[in-house]
């Protein structure tokens, strides 16, 4: 958790010195309950984590909050948005538009105005697809037991990236 504030606290300041930056804050949702086979909520520890990613973004600046429309992302999502005044922004994905979500996420998250911090939560097949389409840079696959990475993305005005990925 200390190492996620530290990460945060130095990359999360750069948009405040540079106003054109973006910072786009990519996460897998929070452990998954047994409750639903389809649409499973948080577990006791997914809801500790949500609470915890929160913490961790409550001085971030949350400009946006995006999330699928399944429970566990809105749900891993929330406390965070809530905190910063926000509505979750579900923006659903399947069968139709799986292939150019990534693309079209990234499309929307770099047109956000100058100096905006969203957090976006994915699912551990969509978070690599989802950097690299923010980033244009690789994201190593996530396993089906990862909970705890994060990745920073900043955005310059002139498009490149910077990029930290760390654990929480």
């Amino acid at each position: 958790m200390r190492l996620l504030l530290l990460i945060l606290a130095l990359a999360l300041p750069m948009s405040s010195f540079a106003q054109s930056s973006t910072v786009v804050i990519v996460v897998r949702h929070a452990e998954k309950a047994t409750d639903d086979p389809r649409d499973p909520s948080l577990s006791d520890a997914g809801q500790a984590r949500a609470q915890a990613l929160a913490k961790a973004l409550e001085h971030a600046g949350l400009d946006a909050a995006y999330s699928t429309q399944y429970r566990r992302t809105r749900l891993t999502a929330e406390p965070a948005a809530k905190a910063a005044g926000l509505e979750v922004q579900v923006r659903p994905i399947d069968g139709g538009n799986a292939a150019t979500y990534a693309a079209d996420l990234a499309r929307d998250l770099r047109a956000l105005p100058a100096g905006s911090t969203a957090l976006v939560v994915g699912h551990s097949n969509t978070v690599p697809d989802l950097v690299q389409a923010i980033s244009g840079q690789a994201a190593a696959p996530m396993p089906e037991t990862e909970f705890d990475r994060y990745t920073v993305i900043t955005l310059d005005a002139d498009g490149q990236a910077r990029v930290s990925t760390s654990r929480y």
